[in-house]
């Protein structure tokens, strides 16, 4: 008489294949939150900036990259290095994608919530919290059923004459057309991102050319001086990429 096999038929654990990134940069706030979910099993990932935030969760058009991982759920933090966490929501939600989203702010007032909320976060949980509600949240958050990606919004970007569409790739200076190249598109969409700040050389070296690239900073002044040849009635005299002596360059 045989014996039938016996068969491992104890199911896989609810959330091993759920995928959480976590933006926080207190280290130790981040590595307790990331302990408790782990407990839960969900596979934790954390971020300690704003910028590694978008590059992990927002297409890069110039570039024509897509993020690498498809996360289920986001945890972010708003005062965060680089970039905050509602410009992060702005971005994320912009580009099309509909992850759940879970802001942690010490901001308490019902001001700062409603701003959470109205740019696209799901929930807004504040600081100090429950590790047991947070787990709660997500739980709640990850059974939500997710609909089918949302169109990304046209993003025109304006500065005195110029206008930048980022999803189409097109500059209008006034009515003129004006045809850039993707690294020249991608530095001025840098400055007119953040009128008025001065970026330093090594600064726009990582955000235009990546974090890997090595090149003298002189690849930037060449790029700078192309630009403005695009822009600039004088390109001698710049209204609009400033050179500001010591630091860097800045729009306006």
């Amino acid at each position: 008489m045989s014996v039938p096999a016996v068969v491992d038929s104890k199911p896989p654990p609810v959330n091993q294949n759920k995928k959480i990134l976590l933006v926080e940069d207190e280290k130790n706030i981040a590595d307790a939150i990331a302990l408790a979910l782990s407990t839960e099993n969900y596979e934790v990932t954390i971020i300690n900036n704003g910028r590694d935030a978008i590059q992990a969760l927002v297409p890069d058009y110039v570039q024509g990259t897509k993020p690498e991982v498809d996360y289920d759920l986001l945890i972010l933090d708003l005062m965060l290095p680089f970039v905050n966490g509602l410009d992060i929501c702005r971005q994320i939600r912009g580009s099309g994608n509909i992850i759940p989203i879970l802001i942690l702010s010490a901001k308490a007032s019902e001001t700062d919530r409603v701003v959470g909320l109205e740019v696209g976060a799901d929930d807004y949980l504040t600081k100090p919290f429950g590790m047991r509600e947070l787990v709660a949240r997500c739980r709640a958050l990850l059974r939500r059923p997710q609909g089918p990606p949302l169109q990304p919004e046209e993003t025109i970007l304006r500065f005195r004459a110029l206008k930048v569409y980022i999803q189409e790739h097109r500059v209008l200076m006034g009515n003129q057309e004006i045809n850039l190249p993707p690294k020249e598109f991608r530095l001025l969409e840098v400055f007119i991102r953040s009128p008025k700040q001065v970026f330093s050389r090594e600064q726009l070296l990582h955000r235009v050319w990546g974090v890997e690239y090595t090149s003298e900073t002189k690849t930037v002044d060449v790029h700078v001086r192309w630009l403005r040849e695009k822009l600039e009635r004088d390109p001698s005299h710049p209204k609009y990429i400033i050179t500001v002596r010591g630091f860097g360059y800045r729009l306006g």
